[in-house]
This record gives C-alpha cells, sequence and structure tokens, in this order.
C-alpha cells in the first residue's frame, strides 16, 4: 500500500475531531468569522464593563463616606448661615445645583499659579452655585483647612467660603513624585497618577471631577470607572509636546531648549524618541476621554489641539479646546500700585523674577545674565539688583535654592542678588511697587501669570522669547513694544540694559498694564463659568 492510500478522506479527519461539517459550517467558521469583530468590539466592551463593576463597588464602599462628608458640609453652611443671617440663602435659589464637585490637586498648598486657578476656580463656583459642595484631593497631610485656605487668603488674597469645601487627603501622592521615579518618569509619574486616582475615588467619589494639575490619566481612569461623571482637565502643560520631541535632536532649532535638550543620539536617545513618541499615543488616548478641556494659553492649546483634537473629533467631542487665561490679580495691582512721573521716582534698579524654585523656572539662566549686564559696567548697571521671589515646595526646592546662592557667589554678585522665599502677598506687592523691571527664563512657559503681575504693576518685562509670555503677554499695544524678549544670557543682559534704558519708561509702564487687562480675574471667572456650566448641564442628566 502506497503512502497516499493511507491518508483519510478530508472529511473524516474532520470526524476524527468530533467535527462534522456541519458542526464546522454552523459554529466554527461563524465562530472564526466574528474574531476580528470581537478583538475590535468585544474585548473594549469587555473592558468598559469591568471599569464599570470596579466603579459600582467603589459607590458601595464610599456610600457612608460620602453621607458623612456631606453632613459635616451641612452643619457647616447651618452654622455659617447663622452667623450671616441668611445671606447666602437668599441668593442661593436662582442657581441651586448642589451637587459635589472634586477638584483633583494633589499639591493644592504649593503657592504657585496653578494654585491660584484652583483657588479662582472654586471661588468662581461658590459664587455660581452657592449650594454647591467642593471638594479638594490633596496630598498636604501637615496642614488643616483653616491652614490652607488662611494661606489662599494671605498669597493671593482669594477670600473662599469656607463652609462649603472639605479636603480629602491622599495617603500615595509620592507615587506621582518625580524623585520617586528616576528612570521612566512621565510614564511613571502618569501610571502614578492612576494610583493617586483610586486613591481618591475610595475616599469619595464627586458628581463633577476636575483635574487642575495636568493628569490626564487620572481623568482617563475617572470615565473608565464612572463613565456618567463629567470631566473637566484645566491644562496648565501639556505632559508631552511636539517641542519635546523636537528639542531631543541636536541639530533641531529647539535641540538647546529645555531640560532633555539633545538628548536624542545614540542608541539611548533613539529608544528616548520612541519611548516618547508612545507615550504620547497614550497621553492622546486619556485625552479623548475628557468631557470639557480648557488651556491657560494659546501654546498650550496648539500643542494640546496637535495630540488631542483629531481623536477628539472621532470620538464625538464637539466642545473646541478652550483658552481660559489664569486668573491674575491685575484689578487689584492696577489699584495698589501708582503709574506717574511721581512713583517712577520710587522705583529702583530692581530687577524682579517671581517664581517657583522649580529646575525648569531656569534661575540659572537669569543669575548668570544679571552677571555678566553688572559685568558690563554701563551706567544702568550700576546699583542694579536682582530679586528671586518664589515658593519652596521640598527639600530638592531648597537644594536648588542653595546652589543658586553657591551660583550668586561664584559670580561674585552675591552683593546684588536677595532671595524672597515664601513670600506673602504683601511683600510681593512691595516688590512690585518698587521694582523696575519683571523677569522671566523659563523656556516655553506655558503661561506667565507671574508675566502679567510685572505688566499690570507697570514693570517693563524681559522674558524668554516662547511660550506664553512671547505669543500671549509681552505683545505689541498700538505697534508699541511693553517689553522685550531673549533667550541666552546675552540676550537677556541686553535686554535688561534696553529696559534700564529707557527715555520714557513711564509710557511703556502704562502700556503693560493696558496689555494686562486681558488676564484680569473677572474675566477668567466668566470663561471658568461658561466652561463649568456644561459640566453641570452633564451632571443633571
Amino acid at each position: 500500500m502506497d503512502e497516499g492510500s493511507c491518508k483519510a478522506p478530508q472529511g473524516e479527519q474532520y470526524y476524527n475531531l468530533g467535527m462534522s461539517p456541519k458542526f464546522i459550517a454552523f459554529v466554527v467558521a461563524p465562530l472564526l468569522a466574528l474574531t476580528p469583530a470581537f478583538v475590535i468590539f468585544g474585548i473594549p466592551a469587555l473592558w468598559h464593563a469591568f471599569g464599570s463593576l470596579l466603579g459600582t463597588y467603589l459607590r458601595r464602599k464610599t456610600e457612608g463616606r460620602r453621607a458623612h462628608i456631606l453632613e459635616l458640609i451641612a452643619d457647616d453652611e447651618k452654622r455659617f448661615l447663622e452667623k450671616k443671617d441668611d445671606k447666602l440663602g437668599s441668593t442661593a435659589g436662582k442657581n441651586g445645583w448642589s451637587g459635589v464637585v472634586g477638584f483633583f490637586h494633589p499639591f493644592c498648598n504649593a503657592g504657585g499659579g496653578g494654585e491660584r486657578v484652583l483657588w479662582a476656580a472654586i471661588r468662581a463656583i461658590q459664587t455660581q452655585w452657592p449650594k454647591a459642595r467642593i471638594v479638594v484631593y490633596t496630598g498636604d497631610h501637615e496642614v488643616n483647612k483653616e491652614a490652607i485656605l488662611a494661606r489662599v487668603k494671605n498669597r493671593f488674597n482669594i477670600q473662599l467660603q469656607p463652609h462649603t469645601i472639605q479636603f480629602l487627603y491622599l495617603s500615595t501622592r509620592y507615587w506621582v513624585l518625580a524623585s520617586t521615579w528616576p528612570r521612566f518618569t512621565l510614564l511613571m509619574q502618569s501610571l502614578g497618577s492612576i494610583v493617586l486616582g483610586w486613591d481618591a475615588f475610595s475616599l469619595m467619589i464627586p458628581d463633577i471631577f476636575i483635574d487642575t494639575m495636568g493628569y490626564a490619566f487620572t481623568l482617563g481612569l475617572s470615565k473608565w470607572l464612572f463613565r456618567d461623571i463629567p470631566t473637566a482637565a484645566y491644562v496648565h502643560y501639556p505632559t508631552i509636546s511636539t517641542d519635546m520631541l523636537e528639542s531631543l535632536d541636536p541639530d533641531s532649532p529647539l535641540g538647546s531648549q529645555g531640560v532633555n535638550a539633545g538628548q536624542g543620539v545614540g542608541w539611548r536617545g533613539t529608544a528616548k524618541k520612541y519611548y516618547w513618541k508612545a507615550f504620547a499615543w497614550i497621553y492622546t488616548t486619556m485625552g479623548t476621554t475628557i468631557d470639557v478641556v480648557m488651556t491657560n494659553s494659546t501654546w498650550t492649546q496648539a500643542h494640546v489641539t496637535s495630540l488631542w483634537g483629531p481623536s477628539r473629533r472621532e470620538a464625538g467631542k464637539k466642545d473646541s479646546i478652550a483658552v481660559v487665561y489664569p486668573p491674575c490679580a491685575v484689578e487689584e495691582l492696577e489699584e495698589a500700585v501708582e503709574i506717574s512721573a511721581a512713583s517712577e521716582a520710587r522705583r529702583g534698579k530692581i530687577l524682579l523674577y517671581i517664581a517657583q524654585f522649580r529646575p525648569e523656572k531656569n534661575h540659572q539662566l537669569i543669575v548668570q545674565a544679571f552677571a555678566t549686564f553688572v559685568k558690563s559696567g554701563t551706567e544702568a548697571a550700576k546699583d542694579a539688583k536682582l530679586v528671586l521671589v518664589g515658593s519652596v515646595r521640598d527639600d530638592h526646592d531648597s537644594k536648588r535654592v542653595y546652589k543658586l546662592r553657591l551660583l550668586v557667589r561664584e559670580l561674585h554678585i552675591q552683593d546684588q542678588v536677595e532671595f524672597r522665599l515664601d513670600a506673602p502677598w504683601p511683600d510681593i506687592l512691595k516688590w512690585l511697587q518698587e521694582a523696575s523691571i519683571g523677569v522671566n527664563g523659563m523656556w516655553n512657559e506655558h503661561f506667565g501669570i507671574g508675566v502679567v503681575e510685572y505688566q499690570a504693576s507697570g514693570l517693563i518685562s524681559v522674558v524668554h522669547d516662547s511660550g506664553g509670555p512671547k505669543l500671549d503677554i509681552v505683545t505689541e499695544i498700538d505697534g508699541q513694544p511693553t517689553g522685550f524678549h531673549a533667550s541666552t544670557a546675552d540676550e537677556f543682559a541686553e535686554g535688561f540694559e534696553k529696559a534700564l534704558s529707557l527715555p520714557d519708561k513711564v509710557a511703556v509702564r502704562l502700556r503693560a498694564r493696558e496689555s494686562a487687562k486681558r488676564f484680569g480675574e473677572v474675566e477668567f471667572d466668566r470663561k471658568w463659568i461658561e466652561q463649568t456650566t456644561k459640566l453641570v448641564a452633564l451632571a443633571k442628566k
């Protein structure tokens, strides 16, 4: 018998496997045909179902705590109304929505520009919806509500109604610290924010969830767990941007900018490029889930739109990504700081830099530029002084300040440089009244609240030639400049010389103040309420 005669007929092979032709035709073939559809639709459906199941678990787990927190708020409100003679109650009827708005801001006590946005946003909601309950998720365990709100009043001059605010303290904030992740920092911090988000939802589930720090992955977690909870992001700075990717290339115009400048060479650089591109794709996926997206400047809007815009349109998100300029104390500064020939005589040759002592603020560049300016020996440089004002968040910031002090000594300008750490608002106001020049050294500063404060106070700004300070703030008025742009230490030194040598400083100061009026708190409140109204409408459905 030849080899071929040993083979069973094709149909018999299936019989041997226990599968008849009918079974194959009506069961196996349809399953095979449906496999692609299951991969495309079935797996995502199961994934969403799993998320909803976890969300239901969290809702049941936190029901008691939510009821207790709302009871505490109600008691505080009752006591407040008794003291205020029910004035709040008379205004609460028109906008009587009383849901819970959760603000995710793990570093709410940091005292920077991002925190000003948080507190101004809460104040706007309290004004528009007096019965709304505010929950702030924070990791600032060392301070209580009274201390936090007192600092808000002292640092930003923002008065909040404490009876509708509760702080819920997160226990996993270290998951989002850069120091926790020396490798793959962007990815690990973002994944860590998911852990932090779970921590937040394990404490209380809000009716509206807003991130004001840039944790898009936390908003993605929220939408996965609770599809019915409206979400919003106020983006100060995209976690990753096309500029960041381009800056890796040393041959790029941006290859000398940023903390990762020119690092895209060799196999490590190539790996970093692919890693960042993959991260950008995941970041875009998270951004697609957010209901309302606000950015703080046209620069940020352009970068977020380039990443999130196409996929958001595909997902049916009809609202465009809006620019809501951060609230700045423009009105207050107009009243507090005089701009006239008489006040000009009270201003000294003081260069003021208001910024948190973070690495991206590039204080080192400004110190070096100031040293170059001082050593030029010009009349403008004579008796000039640099004042660095900023908050210190942690040990890392303290070490940066220490290194800056060493640099100042090495450059022999210690007698002309002054550090003011964690200065309260009255002290900052004093410097704004006495200084002549406002400085900003950060590359691609997302917006620059400090720069607006310079302009509102009549300071002549010398800022980095990029980001918000260039595109939004230090722009011309009626074809006339309101300040100067620079990129290198020599260019900044030249800018200092020009600013202090202007023949008619008062005219430039008045133009700068006029420019700053676009960024007042009234305008922020209007745009914030406009966007938040969309969330309230979704929450009512």
